[in-house]
């Protein structure tokens, strides 16, 4: 979809970092709703504002195959082994779509893939826990996809064209994972006592992860206002928190589950749902490195690199010896 060998003429202006007639025409662009490109004049602080978030997000779809991958030898069906295999190839794909982007900002895909192996770089908290039962697998697509499609939707609207392109696709496949986890919850739900009760204690280990998700609170997020004026983000962390409680309780009802937050209550002045206090204690913890699963998903990651450092080296051989080749031909 994107390559890095884009002409990185772009990259250096010779123009003056603070120049205010830059910033502002750019900023102008941007209110305007114009896609910035590869090769336009755009800030540095908004140049690493995209690096990180873009890497964020493309080490969260590598690493988010994980915990799913761990059941396709285990599901209960040929169709359920089948729909995992596809879900978690999209989700390889997406991570691939996400570091071509981030390739068009001038950061190598080697680079990226270091900081990940390295521990350096962040990605979604949700995937540092265990998938204990095969239920967890539907919770992953009913709430932690869905959860992913409240975020990523607004990204198809990102003033960067790139990424906003490469979300279309995305949040194409990202629904089709919402509505596969849905409808096995609902399976479950429907099936025996023990299959709901399956389907319950997903949700129980699942919920407040998900809630989590979207980052921490608007009043300490130190990217949101920022990143909204650049229009990379559409919403607030507690907007797009917000919109996910609404839409999933009505959600849990129909399947017969209970959100598990007694606090839980539908307000009807502001037609919105309330829920009880996050525990961000947790949330700083696992994004720190020490939640149930972060050496373990980094280990699976790091073994998986160096197993498949045959194919790239084998990848690298056959270019330059088509490239020898292309320069014999051309003498």
């Amino acid at each position: 979809m994107y390559t890095q060998g884009l002409d990185q003429a772009g990259y250096d202006t010779g123009y003056a970092q603070d120049d205010a007639a830059l910033a502002q025409r750019f900023q102008a662009r941007v209110d305007a709703e114009d896609k910035i490109e590869p090769k336009d004049w755009m800030p540095d602080a908004y140049r690493r504002t995209l690096v990180r978030q873009i890497a964020q997000h493309a080490h969260s779809e590598i690493v988010g195959m994980l915990p799913e991958g761990n059941w396709i030898t285990r599901a209960p069906s040929l169709r359920r082994k089948a729909i995992l295999i596809a879900k978690v190839q999209d989700e390889g794909g997406h991570g691939a779509y996400l570091y071509s982007a981030a390739e068009t900002l001038g950061v190598a895909r080697e680079t990226l893939v270091d900081q990940l192996l390295s521990g350096a770089a962040k990605y979604s908290s949700i995937f540092n826990y265990p998938t204990l039962t095969w239920a967890d697998a539907g919770a992953i697509g009913w709430l932690v996809d869905g959860a992913a499609i409240m975020n990523q939707i607004p990204l198809c609207r990102c003033s960067y064209g790139p990424y906003a392109r490469a979300m279309v696709r995305i949040c194409r496949e990202e629904s089709f994972h919402q509505r596969q986890g849905y409808e096995l919850m609902l399976a479950l739900c429907r099936g025996t006592e023990a299959q709901k009760n399956m389907a319950q204690g997903a949700l129980n280990r699942w919920w407040w992860p998900a809630v989590m998700m979207f980052g921490p609170s608007d009043r300490d997020s130190k990217h949101t206002t920022q990143s909204q004026r650049w229009k990379i983000k559409r919403f607030t962390n507690d907007e797009l928190r917000q919109k996910f409680v609404d839409f999933t309780v009505p959600q849990a009802e129909f399947l017969g589950l209970t959100i598990p937050d007694p606090e839980l209550r539908f307000d009807a002045d502001t037609g919105h749902y309330e829920h009880g206090p996050i525990d961000w204690s947790e949330f700083d913890a696992v994004v720190k490195g020490n939640g149930p699963c972060n050496r373990e998903r980094l280990a699976a990651r790091r073994t998986a690199h160096e197993e498949g450092r045959w194919v790239r080296e084998a990848a690298a051989a056959h270019a330059a010896k088509q490239a020898l080749r292309r320069a014999a031909e051309a003498r």
